[in-house]
This record gives C-alpha cells, sequence and structure tokens, in this order.
C-alpha cells in the first residue's frame, strides 16, 4: 500500500503544473483544446498530496491513445481509462507519483466537475479550510491506507461537489 502524505500548500505547484502543461501542449499539438489545473494543488492554501492534477481537453478522445508513445518519452505511463469511461489516464513518478493527467474530450461533464470544484474551492476558502482539515486528519489517521483515506473524504468531495456544480451553473 501507498503512503498517504498530505503537506500545506506550496507556492511551486502552479509552476510544477505549468512545465507539464508546455510540455503536454508539444505532444498533442492541434489536437489539445486547453489544459488546466486541477486537483487540490491548484486551490492556494488548501493542504493536499503533492501530486500535480492536470487536464487536458481533446478535440477527440479516441484520437489520445495515438500519443501513448510521447506521453511515455516525457515520463507518463498510461493506465486507459482507468475506470472512468470517457477519460484517459496517465501518470508520472511510479510509486513516488508526482502527476496525474487527466483527458476529457471536449464537452464531457468530467471538465465541467473538475473546473466546477476548483473554482468553487478557490472562491470559498472557508470550504477549502473544511476540506483541507479533513484531508490532514484521514493522513494521520491512514498514513498508510490509501483506500480508506480515499473512502474517507469521499463523501465530503461529494457534498462539495454538488454544491460547486450548483454553483457554477450560476456563475
Amino acid at each position: 500500500m501507498r503512503n498517504v502524505e498530505v503537506v500545506s500548500y506550496k507556492d511551486q505547484w502552479p509552476n510544477l503544473f505549468l512545465k507539464e502543461a508546455k510540455e503536454i501542449k508539444e505532444v498533442f499539438g492541434d489536437e489539445l483544446i486547453d489544459v488546466h489545473h486541477i486537483g487540490s494543488t491548484s486551490v492556494p492554501g488548501l493542504a493536499a498530496k503533492p501530486i500535480i492534477d492536470i487536464m487536458p481537453v481533446v478535440r477527440d478522445i479516441e484520437k489520445v491513445d495515438r500519443y501513448n508513445r510521447q506521453m511515455a518519452a516525457i515520463g507518463y505511463e498510461g493506465k486507459g481509462e482507468f475506470g472512468i469511461p470517457g477519460r484517459r489516464y496517465f501518470r508520472k513518478g511510479g510509486e513516488n507519483r508526482s502527476h496525474h493527467v487527466h483527458i476529457f474530450q471536449q464537452g464531457d461533464k468530467g471538465v465541467t466537475r473538475h473546473l466546477a470544484f476548483r473554482d468553487f474551492l478557490r472562491t470559498h476558502p472557508h470550504v477549502a479550510r473544511k476540506y483541507g482539515a479533513k484531508k490532514q486528519e484521514l493522513a494521520g489517521q491512514f498514513p498508510c491506507n490509501i483506500e480508506s483515506y480515499m473512502d474517507g473524504k469521499n463523501q465530503l468531495a461529494q457534498e462539495i461537489e454538488q454544491k460547486a456544480l450548483a454553483w457554477y451553473q450560476n456563475n
């Protein structure tokens, strides 16, 4: 089982995202519409596992598989949909993961879901603090059990996501 580490927000996370986003843009070229920094490392002040989550948005998700070799050349292991239909998932760093890439096709509900969650936490710092505190508590409680950590934060994350989606649609 992987260790669970939740750390205080690091100012270098946006720059780590920008570096990877540049390489991803070079890989996908015109197939790429946009690249977003998502997940907890994209929310200033939020405690997070030190893994940069990146969400490229592409024109055609079926074409992404053609780029597996180029993604491997910049350090990413392709995992296919990895449990989420319509997504392509890549990870970097092996057991000491440093980056996750979640690729969606333009218009996929996954794009809206991730952007709503991120933007809601960015504009509601009291909710972000509550979420960060829960993650830190769970990391302390389950330092060697990622599944229990994920299960423990799932309910709060789903509650935040529902509020975020409603908020996002009204903004």
